[in-house]
């Protein structure tokens, strides 16, 4: 998926995935595409409710060995 800006959370722990992610949305214009690769174990319920929780779109989740990728388009 083609993506317009990227979050390295890789060996961070929560809450510093999501802290990385809201910054980073911040800085982006509304439609554009974030991936997020995290290897918390918590990410994988803590990103979906993050974009439920502010309206941004979470399009996709996947797991690439021990890393989990998220892309969240937003809002």
């Amino acid at each position: 998926m083609e993506f317009d800006l990227e979050v390295d959370a890789i060996g961070m722990n929560c809450p510093l995935p999501i802290l990385r992610t809201k910054k980073a949305l911040a800085t982006m214009q509304s439609g554009q595409i974030l991936k997020v690769k995290a290897t918390d174990s918590g990410a994988a319920t803590d990103f979906p409710a993050f974009a439920k929780q502010t309206g941004n779109e979470l399009l996709s989740s996947t797991t690439e060995g021990d890393v989990l990728v998220f892309f969240l388009k937003r809002r």
